[in-house]
């Protein structure tokens, strides 16, 4: 175990200081989310919205997540660009455990969106949210779990593919109805019964709906036990995934 986790430092720092010698990585990231706050937000503020708390406090956990979601998805990316350079063969031969290969890079991943989403939140809090502390770290800690599931997958679906035209479409063809199906602009409420019946079977919406309920304070509810009970299983499923992916491959 000390191995294993001084592997994982190891390679979380290689990560963390290539992240750190790009800015652009680090604030672009951000962009997308902040637009849909900036442009988008003013939109909701009088409008009914079906739901507990007001429209910041419905907008905001759902940018939150969707910044983990379109983010750590396309994670692989970077792992597809070092096979192609060699790098992938280069850390085969080495001694470092296959799993620390992958939580080293999961963690630097989500060291990094909660970061933006800490950057997201303050430009939130600018534009008018009130939520409580608790709820807000609450946010942060779902953005972590959503971001190192979805990034285990990343790797391993990168793992898999040569090319980066391949990475992308499978990408998109998975990220598009998940954000559709969550409820991240708006609460699942407003939409058709059918629709609404739909949206249960995709794991993101139970993330969506327990930092929303954190973010008015409701935190005993089961609707934050059903969140956290998806998070941590997906999650699990996740890294384990991954996990065996990257040992079949050698990586």
């Amino acid at each position: 175990m000390p191995a294993l986790l001084s592997d994982i430092a190891l390679i979380f720092g290689r990560y963390a200081r290539q992240t750190l010698r790009s800015k652009f990585q680090i604030f672009f990231g951000v962009l997308t989310p902040l637009l849909y706050l900036l442009f988008f937000g003013p939109l909701l503020t009088d409008l009914p919205l079906g739901s507990q708390g007001d429209s910041w406090q419905i907008l905001v956990p759902g940018l939150l997540l969707q910044l983990g979601l379109f983010g750590a998805t396309f994670s692989g990316f970077a792992l597809i660009i070092e096979k192609q350079f060699g790098v992938v063969e280069r850390m085969r031969v080495t001694p470092v455990s296959r799993l620390a290969l992958l939580l080293g890079r999961v963690l630097r991943d989500a060291a990094l969106f909660v970061f933006q989403a800490v950057l997201l939140v303050l430009a939130a809090l600018v534009m008018g949210l009130r939520a409580p502390l608790a709820g807000i770290l609450i946010g942060f800690a779902f953005v972590a779990v959503l971001a190192a599931g979805l990034a285990s997958l990343s790797y391993a679906l990168a793992m898999k593919v040569s090319k980066a035209h391949e990475f992308g479409p499978a990408v998109n063809a998975i990220s598009m109805p998940s954000m559709l199906l969550s409820g991240l602009m708006l609460p699942m409420a407003l939409a058709p019964s059918w629709l609404d019946v739909l949206s249960h079977f995709m794991p993101f919406r139970y993330l969506v709906d327990a930092v929303r309920a954190g973010y008015v304070g409701d935190y005993a509810t089961t609707t934050m036990l059903y969140g956290v009970l998806m998070a941590l299983a997906f999650v699990l499923l996740s890294v384990t995934v991954g996990t065996r992916v990257f040992k079949k491959a050698g990586a």
